[in-house]
């Protein structure tokens, strides 16, 4: 115990192992959820669903315990929201490329990002992309993940005079959706620790009850995880049509990351006096190696939840934090039963909330600059709009580096911008 004390310098941080554990404990159960979320929306691409409910467990698990060993951050991970729907409704059944493929393409940019954390040029790529873009697209998955959970649960169905229309709202699954919405949106503010796994089960226990949908189980051995396992086509994955998709996956990794680790570090009390984030090239490789081993398990990107804030509001200040956190994604591996038992309808009333906790970077624009705002406003609509995250980002790369020539701010156009919108450009008009 002296050893973990020293290790985690449990005491310079005015926390201790009791403290810790709890704190882990918390973050667990705050972002729980994503054990039944990611296999739900990655079994859409076609994959299994129990292995991928493996993989998750032991993505979480490695890129927590990761980052709380060589970052000491008090910061859990998993495949991230957004990520997966990216996935899913943008590489694989947007694009038409196959999961391996897709899997593939998660390997080779979490490989660009061990590469980026390794390397000086990390900062730059961080602090050069306008913080408004940033706020843009953080936005825009949001939104996104919310009309796929109003699809999901029928409350949004297509038209083909108005695009989209609202569906039957009396229907049961529409009504579950919306009673679970209500009910984890409730929890949350009263600051009830788990709300968005509570809801989930409780919307699912109406559902198992009334024989809507079906009760699979409580415990069982863990599933297997060879459909999964090591099936990613990096050849395929190897192609020019797959660049803006790679670089897609980088970029929304990266700054998820970087997001994550300021706000909840800053919560936290970790930055220094020039605030600025120590052991931060350790952090981001724990991050992006979780990334490249996801990839291998068979899943999507793995990045630092923004849910391990309610671990540093329960006393959190170390690695040990997300050690503990890890550990206990690794007891979730054998509760697969309940994990499938899940009805969509309760998985998507977690989604729309998570959707509304992601659309509210909006309120932090520079609304008074139009050459600032508008083209984060333009990435955030494009995103559900078109029902692709990588065609929004590069709308939104293309249209800020557009928007400043033209009112002739060329040089307050970062150079990383020009050079991911002529990508983007290149993709638009060859691909």
């Amino acid at each position: 115990m002296n050893y973990v004390t020293q290790y985690f310098q449990l005491q310079a941080h005015g926390s201790s192992v009791r403290r810790e554990s709890i704190a882990g404990v918390t973050t667990f159960l705050a972002m729980v959820y994503i054990t039944v979320v990611n296999p739900g929306i990655l079994s859409s691409a076609g994959m299994d669903f129990g292995a991928v409910f493996v993989a998750t467990c032991l993505a979480a698990a490695i890129g927590s315990v990761a980052m709380g060993v060589l970052g000491n951050y008090p910061i859990a991970q998993a495949p991230g929201m957004g990520q997966n729907a990216f996935f899913t409704y943008g590489i694989v059944l947007g694009m038409g490329y196959s999961w391996q493929v897709a899997l593939g393409a998660v390997f080779l940019s979490g490989i660009l990002f061990i590469i980026l954390s390794v390397l000086p040029v990390r900062e730059w790529m961080i602090n050069a992309i306008p913080r408004n873009l940033k706020l843009g697209m953080s936005a825009g998955i949001g939104l996104f993940l919310g009309i796929i959970a109003l699809s999901q649960a029928g409350i949004v169905v297509d038209s083909a005079a108005t695009l989209v229309t609202l569906g039957d709202l009396t229907s049961f699954s529409a009504l579950m959706c919306l009673a679970g919405f209500a009910l984890i949106a409730a929890m949350s503010y009263r600051r009830v620790t788990g709300a968005v796994i509570i809801g989930m089960l409780l919307v699912a226990a109406v559902g198992w009850f009334s024989g809507a949908a079906e009760f699979k189980g409580l415990v069982s051995a863990p599933p297997s995880m060879a459909p999964v396992f090591l099936e990613l086509d990096l050849k395929g994955a190897f192609n020019v049509s797959m660049v803006t998709v790679i670089v897609t996956l980088l970029i929304v990794d990266v700054f998820d990351t970087a997001g994550t680790m300021v706000g909840v570090s800053t919560r936290a009390g970790l930055v220094d006096r020039e605030g600025k984030l120590p052991r931060l090239g350790k952090a981001l490789l724990a991050d992006s190696g979780a990334t490249t081993a996801g990839a291998l398990l068979g899943t999507s990107s793995t990045t630092s939840f923004i849910e391990s804030a309610a671990g540093v509001e329960a006393g959190g200040r170390t690695g040990l934090t997300a050690v503990i956190c890890g550990l206990c994604f690794l007891l979730c591996l054998f509760f697969a039963p309940l994990a499938q038992s899940v009805p969509a309808y309760a998985t998507a009333a977690a989604l729309l909330f998570v959707a509304c906790l992601m659309t509210r970077s909006l309120a932090d624009l520079d609304w008074d600059d139009h050459t600032e705002s508008a083209p984060a406003v333009i990435s955030a609509i494009a995103m559900p709009l078109g029902y692709s995250i990588a065609d929004g980002i590069g709308l939104g790369f293309i249209s800020y580096a557009l928007i400043k020539i033209v009112s002739g701010k060329p040089h307050r156009c970062p150079a990383v911008v020009y050079v991911i919108a002529a990508i983007f450009i290149g993709k638009f008009v060859f691909l």
